[in-house]
């Protein structure tokens, strides 16, 4: 049976969220509200059951993603848990900027009060009033001037102003408030789009598909620009692209929207883009929840032979993993002044030397140390050689580390390696993710070059 039929109440109901020029009344809102949120509800639960076996209640929801993500009983839950909660998390997102726009363009209100919609607590706000307020006549303003500049004229004027927004996002807010918090990962992209499309919609007969590609090309000619004044280096560019292209599209669908309801927006556009200092200034900063990554790996020796490469271990090859020769920082020898609790061991990265006294000294079992002072997380790709823009220095700090050898009892070892850390760089929830797995990476290079080591004798 095929569920997309006219008459098919699914098709019906994904009509509804895909037609984003069609302003939707407050039932139509509360109703699909509701429907939407008790089935991201429900897949969370799920999710979060499957995971840690916690129960995730429905008074969970007044938190913030990130919040919950760092909660003590999710401790050590499944790698994936993350991953699949804010890929789950996305499309809701998504469907709900949409209905917002369209319902405050039914009440008479600004579109730009979507933007409202990916700030924390203020969404609340701004779903609570579109419910209840009723739908207006639309009072049409006199029919704005077309353009008479070019086409691309037109684009190039666009791009420039969206290009500007995150310069000035990037230059002014991270090096004057030291940041890096979700008006910069989340708001800055939006404002972006909804400001490039906005300004190219104006006074234009243009294509949905024109639009979005000129939103596209400036989230690019951004990457580049950046990187030319010397702000922020490719990698991390390249990291943070998977949150900020939808974000910047989403924010597009917006500014054109806004640009060709009928009313005129260009005052609201103004507040849409004052939010984002007021944002930056009010928005609390991130926790400090420590997070452990764990990594293990069997070797064929007993506790005893693996002990002394736990402890210190000769320097490693050149590594031929793409992400270390990208610039990530990577290890490549470990010495100890010392021995026993109060020992110190220096771990030695590309960047420079992580210093761990130890405070756990079990010989054949354990070894624990705190991490003291550490080195700059990697070194930038950049055209100009040495770059370090601030989120090198502190940002993503490691705070203490472990080695377990565990007994197998044939001869053979597990070692296992933690590291807990802390991340102040928002949405944690997304750049967890990417710690997780770097931190991972470089818990296997020790592990295997360790397993090698001891083997080979």
């Amino acid at each position: 049976m095929n569920v997309f039929t006219n008459n098919n109440p699914v098709r019906r109901i994904v009509t509804v969220w895909a037609d984003v020029a069609r302003p939707i009344t407050r039932r139509i809102y509360v109703t699909h509200g509701v429907v939407l949120a008790a089935v991201k509800y429900l897949g969370d639960v799920v999710l979060v059951y499957t995971g840690t076996g916690a129960f995730w209640t429905p008074a969970d929801y007044v938190q913030t993603l990130p919040s919950l993500l760092v909660r003590s009983e999710w401790a050590g839950s499944t790698s994936w848990l993350e991953p699949a909660l804010v890929s789950w998390m996305l499309p809701f997102l998504a469907i709900g900027v949409a209905l917002t726009v369209r319902r405050a363009l039914d009440a008479g209100r600004s579109p730009w009060l979507s933007i409202l919609f990916l700030v924390p607590y203020a969404n609340y706000a701004v779903m609570a009033a579109l419910s209840v307020q009723p739908s207006r006549p639309r009072h049409l303003d006199r029919p704005s001037r077309v353009s008479r500049i070019t086409d691309s004229t037109a684009r190039a004027l666009s791009a420039a102003a969206g290009v500007g927004i995150a310069l000035l996002a990037v230059a002014v807010g991270v090096n004057t408030l030291r940041s890096y918090g979700g008006w910069l990962f989340v708001l800055t992209p939006f404002a972006m789009g909804a400001c490039t499309a906005f300004l190219y919609n104006c006074g234009r007969q243009v294509t949905s598909r024109a639009s979005t590609s000129l939103v596209l090309a400036t989230v690019l000619t951004t990457g580049v620009a950046l990187c030319l004044v010397r702000l922020e280096g490719i990698i991390c560019l390249v990291m943070a692209l998977p949150i900020v292209i939808p974000l910047a599209l989403l924010g597009g669908v917006v500014g054109r929207l806004a640009a060709t309801s009928g009313t005129s927006q260009t005052s609201s556009a103004m507040f849409m883009l004052l939010a984002l200092p007021v944002t930056a200034v009010i928005e609390p900063a991130a926790g400090h929840t420590m997070r452990e990554v764990r990594s293990s790996v069997v070797i064929d020796a007993p506790p005893e032979a693996v002990w002394p490469r736990v402890v210190a271990f000769p320097e490693l090859p050149e590594p031929d993993d793409w992400v270390f020769r990208a610039g990530v920082a990577y290890p490549i020898r470990a010495h100890i002044q010392g021995s026993g609790v109060g020992a110190v061991r220096y771990c030695v990265f590309s960047t420079g030397p992580f210093v761990e006294p130890i405070t756990r000294w079990e010989p054949g079992r354990r070894l624990s140390f705190d991490v003291v002072d550490s080195p700059p997380t990697m070194r930038e790709l950049s055209p100009y050689g040495t770059l370090s823009p601030p989120h090198l220095h502190g940002y993503l700090r490691s705070k203490r580390g472990e080695f377990r050898l565990i007994d197998l009892g044939d001869g053979h070892t597990r070692l296992e390696g933690s590291t807990w850390y802390e991340i102040e760089m928002a949405p944690e929830a997304y750049w967890r993710i990417i710690s997780d797995a770097l931190i991972h990476r470089i818990h296997q290079r020790v592990l295997e070059h360790i397993k090698r080591e001891v083997e080979l004798g």
